[in-house]
């Protein structure tokens, strides 16, 4: 990634309240150039152009940091690796399991992980449903996957009781909650701004119904 392209990000990162070190900022940065040369083979993204792709899978996928909670956090859908990746960098400690059912996307979270040098992250070649994790997460997240009753339905089982679901989506969701399964309530709705974009972006704040 060009000059421009390192500005963008530590500008809008500022803009989001986050103080990434230089090491960060090179992850990912790094983690875009594996992106284009995987994309040359693999289609993983249509966004290839440097600025949209610091927008679009780095400052969209950091939007949601001061929701993330762990030490457990799970990606279902993570495709390319968004938003698992760009959060796992700027949260060492924390322990993130990036699910994904296209096995190329996969093979390509693992090589970046590797390449990255990201110790905290396991990927995970699976339906969401399907997957029967050994510890459940604080955190669930996805971005744009699904409805977020189906989303619910899909990655309930993979969240601790007190955790909670976060459902990245772009215009205003509301009509989708009437669809929640019983259980589940929507804490709330949260507009989110990506830095140098004007597009909508919302995120859904899902978790279990208190007990009585």
């Amino acid at each position: 990634m060009d000059a421009h392209a390192r500005s963008l990000l530590e500008t809008g990162a500022a803009e989001l309240g986050l103080a990434l070190d230089a090491s960060q900022v090179e992850r990912l940065l790094a983690l875009l150039d594996l992106v284009v040369e995987w994309n040359q083979k693999f289609n993983l993204t249509a966004i290839t152009e440097p600025v949209a792709m610091v927008q679009k899978h780095l400052l969209d996928s950091l939007t949601v940091q001061r929701w993330v909670a762990g030490p457990f956090v799970t990606d279902v859908g993570t495709g390319a690796g968004f938003p698992g990746l760009p959060l796992a960098v700027v949260n060492p400690a924390l322990r993130f399991t990036l699910i994904d059912s296209t096995a190329k996307k996969i093979r390509f979270v693992e090589h970046a992980a590797q390449t990255l040098g990201l110790t905290n992250v396991t990927a995970v070649c699976s339906r969401a449903e399907a997957w029967k994790p050994q510890q459940r997460s604080l955190t669930v997240v996805s971005r744009a996957l699904s409805s977020v009753g189906d989303f619910v339905r899909n990655a309930g089982h993979l969240v601790a009781h007190s955790g909670r679901l976060l459902a990245m989506k772009g215009k205003d969701p509301i009509a989708e909650l009437d669809d929640l399964p019983p259980g589940w309530i929507a804490r709330s709705i949260e507009r989110l701004r990506v830095p140098g974009l004007a597009d909508e972006r919302h995120l859904v704040i899902i978790e279990r119904v208190p007990r009585p």
